[in-house]
């Protein structure tokens, strides 16, 4: 899983294994450690209506609803990824896109047939 932070959006992209894998249920993890310090960053699919995220000290965790990973998972191979705007119990929301790389989406699956 790759990150990319700017401000309030985050941008999760990960490869057509890790998208099977978080289908199945696992939590994707990702962690940044410098020096004594670390930064972890999970994504799961949660059986929850809308997006979900909690952030507690060095940990951020992302829940998206299975029927919105179902959704894209229909789409794919595509260039758009999930777009979902988050709001967390207090603060400004936070605007996730969860993309699968196309190019391994297109080795996995083939071109997309219209």
């Amino acid at each position: 899983m790759k990150l990319q932070l700017q401000g309030q959006h985050l941008r999760l992209r990960i490869d057509e294994s890790e998208f099977s894998a978080l289908r199945a249920g696992a939590t994707l993890e990702n962690t940044t450690a410098l020096g004594t310090c670390a930064w972890r960053q999970s994504v799961c699919q949660a059986d929850a209506i809308g997006p979900a995220v909690h952030a507690a000290g060095d940990h951020l965790a992302i829940a998206i609803p299975k029927q919105l990973i179902d959704a894209y998972a229909a789409r794919l191979p595509c260039r758009d990824g999930l777009s979902m705007r988050v709001q967390p119990a207090a603060g400004p929301a936070l605007d996730v896109v969860l993309e699968v790389d196309v190019r391994d989406s297109i080795r996995a699956r083939g071109p997309r047939r219209p």
